[in-house]
């Protein structure tokens, strides 16, 4: 319970001495001086995230980082087992990216700028008016340059379990033409959903697979994207999902 306690006073407190950190950001985006801008509120948050994942007390094994392409944008698909993804994502997944969030995460002050100042679009998923929007938002920034990460479960699994693929998530590559990088979690809800929201250790997993190029694909397999990626997926996890 004591690391319980502990680990949400820290996500609070840590993220509110971040505000002065925040400021500056402020300064090098009304500067115009977006290389610098972006790289800084990449490195921030992920420090951020780094140390929140080391105060749950969590081993993060990281299998594949030969995999992401370094010369060009991506969109990251992966499964969605746990609050711990997005962190994990930006501490351990080494490029810039934004992330299509869940519309709660749009509440938590100071956290929602820093999150917007990555690119992040937020969706609410009770929308459908509004979730298209967000996914035009994505795409939007994907033609820009930057990567993209998106939960096309649409929720938390909170299990080894996978939900269905929302083909709509896939649009993000199929209309820009950048790679899909498959990615793997495996583990991450043991830290926080399983224990009924109490942080605990474990280990988790993070598998990230070779891209999968859309650009050349008939209309015919982009149709069978969500499977393909989703079975990509399955691989890595326990062989009952």
């Amino acid at each position: 319970m004591f690391r319980t306690i502990k680990w949400y006073f820290k996500f609070m407190f840590m993220l509110f001495i971040t505000y002065p950190r925040l400021k500056k950001a402020e300064r090098l985006l009304k500067n115009n001086e977006m290389e610098k801008f972006y790289k800084y509120s990449f490195y921030q948050t992920s420090n951020w995230a780094m140390n929140r994942i080391k105060d749950s007390g969590a081993t993060i094994n990281v299998y594949g980082k030969e995999n992401i392409p370094t010369d060009r944008n991506v969109v990251f698909i992966s499964n969605h087992q746990g609050d711990f993804d997005i962190a994990i994502f930006m501490a351990l997944i080494p490029k810039e990216k934004g992330f299509v969030a869940k519309i709660e995460l749009n509440k938590i002050p100071i956290l929602r700028t820093w999150m917007r100042y990555l690119g992040c679009v937020f969706m609410d998923r009770k929308d459908l008016k509004q979730s298209l929007k967000t996914i035009n938002q994505a795409i939007s920034f994907i033609k820009k340059g930057h990567s993209m990460v998106i939960f096309p479960e649409g929720t938390r699994s909170k299990s080894d379990t996978m939900g269905e693929f929302k083909a709509g998530s896939f649009k993000l590559a199929t209309k820009t033409n950048v790679p899909i990088i498959p990615v793997t979690i495996d583990g991450s809800y043991k830290l926080k959903e399983k224990n009924n929201g109490r942080i605990k250790p474990d280990i988790v997993n993070v598998y990230i697979h070779k891209p999968v190029y859309v650009e050349n694909m008939s209309n015919e397999d982009k149709e069978n994207l969500p499977k393909m990626v989703k079975d990509i997926i399955a691989e890595k996890l326990p062989k009952n999902v």
